[in-house]
């Protein structure tokens, strides 16, 4: 009997994991990667950084590949798979550290993310939807000077910890219901009018039927739903309400759609 309790206790930590809701509840190690907490509003320039990342690489093959509605063109990502490569060696040759600003690390770990998803995508390259990658958010596939971080570290130890919610609007996991992948790199120069608009557009998008009384959510809002506060309490409602043009009444009854993990790939 204790046997075929532990059997079942493991096979249920397996389903967790596979449920591949970027592990809102488990969280994956930082390895101890600079994290810096945004403290009220994003200025609209960067405060002073030791350095300055050049995202112009990654900015151009957005542009390229990646329509206005964040479709990707994997096809045309793999035949200028050198380039690619070359700024995920760029990224992995950085170090955050102290001294980086908060736009510059926020800018970054976005980029980081979004970038070796794509980098996973193409490694197994024809797939009809990212979670058919055995491992994809778990290994540790990113590699960051000495350390190599998974992407659900890169989402939940570090992202996740800097109070900025606006970032589950700006990765992209490669999926129909994901936040649209912007086909440009967030720079610190940016980030804060990028959050916002990719905020904005998602909230007001075809992933969320809003209503006063009768919304029906994107599944992000109920995985992350303690990440949007409002006055430093939780309020995922008061939080929509900031972007939506329509205003959801407090009380209303929240229902969420189910995700659609197929490829976010242009025909």
């Amino acid at each position: 009997m204790k046997q075929f309790k532990l059997l079942v206790a493991l096979a249920t930590i397996t389903l967790l994991f596979q449920n591949c809701n970027h592990f809102s509840a488990a969280g994956l190690s930082s390895h101890g990667q600079p994290i810096k907490e945004v403290q009220g509003k994003l200025t609209a320039s960067p405060t002073i950084s030791s350095v300055t990342l050049d995202h112009s690489t990654w900015d151009a093959l957005l542009k390229k590949h990646v329509d206005g509605n964040g479709i990707v063109d994997y096809k045309g990502f793999e035949k200028d798979r050198a380039t690619l490569t070359a700024y995920l060696q760029l990224l992995s040759a950085q170090e955050p550290t102290d001294g980086w600003s908060v736009q510059e690390l926020l800018a970054y770990y976005i980029n980081v993310y979004n970038a070796f998803t794509i980098h996973a995508i193409l490694d197994h390259y024809p797939v009809k939807s990212i979670k058919d990658i055995s491992g994809v958010w778990t290994k540790g596939s990113v590699p960051i000077g000495d350390n190599n971080l998974s992407l659900a570290g890169v989402e939940n130890g570090v992202l996740r910890k800097m109070n900025e919610p606006r970032i589950h609007f700006a990765i992209n996991c490669a999926s129909l219901s994901c936040p649209k992948l912007l086909n440009e790199a967030y720079t610190a120069a940016k980030i804060d009018e990028q959050l916002e608009r990719a905020t904005r557009e998602f909230i007001n998008g075809d992933n969320n039927d809003l209503s006063k009384s009768n919304p029906t959510l994107s599944s992000i809002f109920d995985w992350y739903a303690k990440d949007f506060k409002v006055k430093g309490k939780e309020d995922l409602i008061g939080y929509i309400n900031i972007y939506s043009t329509i205003e959801i009444d407090e009380k209303a009854e929240l229902h969420y759609k189910a995700y659609n993990w197929d490829l976010n790939e242009q025909d």
